[in-house]
C-alpha cells in the first residue's frame, strides 16, 4: 500500500518502519505545499532568531568592583555564545573570548553526560553556555568541548586546565582552585597555582558517582549541582549517588544504528530511586565524613546551601513529598539539627525561584550575622517570605499572604529592604521591596516596577548596583544596570537581538463566571468582525507551567497559527501555578478530569464573551504535558475537539519519573486508580477524532515509548492516527526542523479543523 494512503488505513502501517514512512512522506508533501506560503518567511525568522531572543546578553554578572559587567552573547541568528565585558564608565564593550579561538577550526563536541545535563537545563545554545567569575573578579572560567579554560581579564591570557570531560566546574571562593566532576565519575580539585588536578573522592563505579546531581534532582527539583564549596575554600560538600537499584533505559539513535545506545538511569514511578548521601570532604582529599540524616525516610535531597557565617543547610523530603525538613549541618562532624519542618496533605512544592547573588541559590538566605535567615513557605495558602531565628523559630512574616510572591530576589541589609518578584496579577511579574521589619504585612510593600510584563533582578554583594531585566507585553526587552541607592539607570547592556517586526494581536483577558480563568486570545491580522473563526486551543494545562503571561514573544507562534485563519486560545485552569495552594492542589490523584473540564468551560465562557469563536471547529495542540492533554481531550471529548496535535506526550504515568509523577498521583502501588484514570490508553478505544502524534526518537525525558504505547493501543482498537517521528530529543531547537514541524502541524489542522472533509 502507498505510504500516502497509510494515514487513512493505519492498520497496514503496523510496524514502526511503516509508520515512519507514512510520517516522513507526509512531511515531505506538506513541505512541498507550504514552500510557496508567504507566511513561511515569518516563521523562518521566528525559528532562526529563537523568537527574537538570540543576540541578547546572557547570564550578565557585575564585577565585584562595580566597574564592569561580564556577559555572554550570540549573533542574532547564530546560537554560539561568546564572552564579553562591558565598561560602565565608558559605556563600551569588548570581546573577551570566542569559541573559535579555542577550537581552532574544530567542531564543538559534547559527551553524552553533558548532552543529558543540557537537556535537563533546557539549554540548546552552543559555545560558552556558562561562565564562572572568581570572587575578586579577576578571572573567568569557561568550558568548551569538555575542557576548562581560565581567562585573566587584565591581559586576556588563557590557560587550559588539565583533563577533559569536565562537568559543572566552579571556582573556590578564594579563587585559588577549581572543582569539577570528571569523566571518571569522581570529583576533582584543580590547583590553579600549579595547574594540577587530583580526585578528592574515590570508589566510583558504573553505578556509583560523586559530585553530580541525580536525574530527578536535575529534571524535577531544579538542583543541577552535586557539590558545594565551603565559604573558606577548605572543604566541600559532595553528593554520592548510588544508582545500583535504578532501572536502566537505553536510547538508540535510529539514524546511526552503528552507534551503541546511550545508557540512562531513569527511576519510573513506583520503582527505586537513586540513593543519595552527602559527604564532607577536605579540599586536598582524605577520609570523608557523611552528613547524618535519615535518607530512607527522607530520600530526596532538594536544596543545599552553604553561606558565609552560617552552617551548611539541606532541605530533604519524604518520597510522597508531603513532609520536608530543613536541617543545619555541623561541618566538623556531619551531625544535623532540625531548623523547621513542613507538611502538606497533598504535596509540598519546592521554591525554585530564588535568585540572590547567584541564580542557583535557594532558601534559606542567611543574614550576614548568621543570627537569622529568610525562608519562603506556602504553608498559609500562598507563597510568602518569612524571617526566622537561626534555630528556626518564626520571627515574622515579611510579605503578606495575598501578595502573590513569585520569588525572593535579594536582601539589602544596609537599607533593611527585602526585594522580591511577584504581584497581585498572576499574568505579570513585578519587582517589589518589603521592609525586613515586617511592617508591610498589612500590604505596605513598595512596587519598584509597574509596566505590564515580566521583571527580574540580580544583585551583586559588593557593589551598590543590580541588574534589572525587563520583558514587556509591548515587545520591549532590556537589561539595565541600576544604582541600588537612587534607582538611577547606570547603563543598558548592548543587545544585538532583532526587534520583533510586528507585535502579535494577543489580548489578555479573564473568563466570566466561577472559577474565572486567565486567558489569551490571538486573532488573525486580517480579522473581520462578525465572522466566525475556527479555534486552536494551544494548551499545557498541567502543574508547574503557566501559559497566559504578559510576554509578547511567547505568542509569536500563536500569531503564525492564527494567520492561517484561526483564533488561538490559551487558558490556565485549576492545577496550574500561581493562584494559591487550593487552586493548584485540586488535581491531586487525577491529572485529567478537572483540567479537561476547566479548559472546556473556559472555551465556552470565552465564546460567550467573543462570539467570533466557532466552537463547532476546535482543534487542540500541545507538547509534553500539553501533548498528553491534547490526546485526552480529543479522545474523551470528541463533541468539543475535532482534532489533536499530540506532541511528546506522557501516555502511561507509571513510565514517567518518580519525583514529578508521585507528587501528584502518589505511588502506583498505593494509588492504582489514579494511574488508571490518568492513563491515555485507558480510553484509546473511544478515539474517533484525527490525532497527529509527534515525538523525538531520542527523547530522554518523555521516552518515545509513550507515543508507541498510544499508537499500539489505537491500532489494536482499530482506530486511525498519524505519526510524525522526529530525529531529536524533547527540545526542538533546530530552526529548519522547527519550521518543518510547524508546517506539518498546520497542514494537519487545516485539513481536520479549518476545512474538514
Amino acid at each position: 500500500m502507498s505510504p500516502c494512503l497509510a494515514r487513512f488505513f493505519p492498520f497496514a502501517a503496523r510496524t514502526l518502519c511503516g509508520l515512519c514512512v507514512a510520517g516522513f512522506a507526509f512531511l515531505v508533501a506538506a513541505t512541498a505545499r507550504a514552500a510557496e506560503d508567504p507566511s513561511l518567511a515569518y516563521f523562518r525568522d521566528l525559528a532562526e532568531t529563537r523568537n527574537y531572543t538570540l543576540g541578547r546578553p546572557v547570564s550578565p554578572r557585575i564585577t565585584p568592583d562595580g566597574k564592569h559587567v561580564i556577559f555572554l552573547r550570540s549573533a542574532p541568528r547564530n546560537p554560539t555564545l561568546k564572552l564579553y565585558e562591558f565598561d560602565l564608565a565608558t559605556q563600551r564593550e569588548r570581546e573577551l573570548l570566542t569559541p573559535a579561538q579555542l577550537l581552532g577550526g574544530a567542531e564543538e563536541t559534547l559527551s553524552a553526560e553533558e548532552k543529558a545535563r543540557r537537556e535537563r537545563l533546557r539549554q540548546s545554545l552552543r559555545g560558552f553556555t556558562a561562565f564562572q567569575m572568581s570572587t575578586d573578579g579577576s578571572r573567568l572560567l569557561v568550558t568548551l568541548s569538555g575542557k576548562l579554560y581560565v581567562v585573566a581579564r587584565s591581559d586576556l591570557k588563557v590557560i587550559e586546565l588539565p583533563g577533559s570531560g569536565w562537568i559543572d566546574p566552579r571556582f573556590s571562593p578564594d579563587g585559588s582552585f577549581v572543582a569539577a566532576a570528571g569523566a571518571d565519575r569522581e570529583l576533582h580539585v584543580i590547583e590553579l597555582g600549579t595547574n594540577t588536578s587530583r580526585a578528592i573522592t574515590r570508589g566510583a563505579t558504573g553505578t556509583l558517582s560523586h559530585g553530580t546531581a541525580e536525574f530527578v534532582a536535575q529534571e524535577e527539583m531544579s538542583r543541577n549541582r552535586g557539590y558545594w564549596w565551603s565559604p573558606d575554600s577548605q572543604t566541600l560538600l559532595v553528593q554520592e549517588t548510588d544508582d545500583s537499584q535504578v532501572e536502566v533505559r537505553w536510547v538508540a539513535d535510529p539514524l546511526h544504528p552503528e552507534q551503541a545506545p546511550t545508557k540512562f538511569f531513569y527511576p519510573r514511578a513506583g520503582t527505586p530511586n537513586a540513593i543519595v548521601r552527602l559527604m564532607i570532604v577536605p579540599r586536598a582529599g582524605g577520609e570523608p565524613r557523611f552528613v547524618q540524616w535519615d535518607n530512607t525516610a527522607f530520600p530526596y535531597l532538594a536544596h543545599v546551601t552553604w553561606q558565609k557565617n552560617a552552617p551548611p543547610c539541606i532541605l530533604v523530603q519524604n518520597r510522597e513529598q508531603t513532609e520536608q525538613i530543613l536541617l543545619a549541618v555541623n561541618a566538623e562532624t556531619g551531625a544535623t539539627a532540625e531548623l523547621l519542618r513542613e507538611t502538606d496533605a497533598a504535596w509540598l512544592n519546592l521554591d525554585d525561584n530564588g535568585a540572590g547573588s547567584t541564580a542557583s541559590q535557594r532558601p534559606p538566605f542567611w543574614l550576614a550575622d548568621g543570627e537569622s535567615f529568610l525562608w519562603t513557605t506556602e504553608s498559609r495558602g500562598t507563597w510568602q517570605v518569612e524571617l526566622r531565628h537561626a534555630e528556626g523559630k518564626l520571627l515574622r512574616e515579611i510579605t503578606p499572604v495575598d501578595f502573590g510572591l513569585r520569588g525572593l530576589v535579594a536582601l539589602d541589609e544596609d537599607s533593611g529592604a527585602v526585594f522580591v518578584r511577584g504581584g497581585t496579577d498572576a499574568r505579570e511579574v513585578q519587582l517589589w521591596s518589603f521592609p525586613l521589619s515586617g511592617d508591610a504585612t498589612a500590604g505596605r510593600g513598595q512596587p519598584l516596577t509597574s509596566a505590564r510584563g515580566q521583571h527580574s533582578a540580580m544583585f551583586t554583594a559588593s557593589a551598590r548596583l543590580f541588574l534589572r531585566t525587563t520583558d514587556l507585553f509591548d515587545g520591549t526587552w532590556r537589561t539595565e544596570v541600576i544604582s541600588a541607592d537612587d534607582a538611577r539607570v547606570v547603563a543598558t547592556l548592548p543587545s544585538l537581538a532583532e526587534r520583533i517586526p510586528r507585535l502579535p494581536t494577543t489580548s489578555l483577558t479573564r473568563t466570566f463566571g466561577e472559577p474565572s480563568f486567565d486567558a489569551a486570545v490571538t486573532r488573525p491580522r486580517d480579522f473581520s468582525a462578525g465572522k466566525k473563526y475556527p479555534v486552536i486551543l494551544s494548551v499545557y494545562a498541567g502543574p508547574t507551567s503557566k501559559r497566559v503571561m504578559a510576554e509578547a514573544r511567547g505568542f509569536l507562534t500563536d500569531q503564525w497559527m492564527a494567520d492561517h485563519g484561526y483564533i488561538v486560545v490559551r487558558l490556565d485552569g485549576r492545577g496550574t501555578p500561581w493562584r494559591g495552594r487550593a487552586w493548584e492542589r485540586v488535581i491531586k490523584g487525577n491529572f485529567i478530569d478537572i483540567a479537561l473540564a476547566d479548559q472546556i468551560g473556559g472555551l465556552q465562557a470565552l465564546a460567550k464573551q467573543h462570539p467570533e469563536l466557532d466552537l463547532t471547529r476546535v482543534g487542540v495542540s500541545g507538547w509534553s504535558f500539553g501533548g498528553y492533554f491534547s490526546a485526552m481531550a480529543a479522545i474523551r471529548r470528541p463533541d468539543v475537539f475535532k482534532a489533536a496535535v499530540v506532541g511528546a506526550p506522557v501516555i502511561t504515568w507509571e513510565n514517567y519519573d518518580t519525583h514529578y509523577t508521585e507528587r501528584y498521583l502518589g505511588l502506583p502501588q498505593k494509588k492504582p486508580e489514579s494511574y488508571r484514570v490518568s492513563n491515555v490508553t485507558t480510553y484509546a478505544a473511544e478515539a474517533s477524532r484525527p490525532l497527529l502524534l509527534i515525538h523525538g526518537f531520542t527523547d530522554d525525558n518523555v521516552y518515545f515509548q509513550h507515543t508507541l504505547q498510544l499508537a499500539d493501543a489505537l491500532y489494536r482498537a482499530g482506530k486511525p492516527y498519524e505519526l510524525l517521528p522526529m530525529l531529536g530529543t524533547h527540545m526542538i531547537s533546530d530552526p529548519l526542523v522547527r519550521m518543518r514541524q510547524q508546517q506539518r502541524i498546520m497542514e494537519f489542522l487545516n485539513r481536520t479543523v479549518r476545512d474538514p472533509r
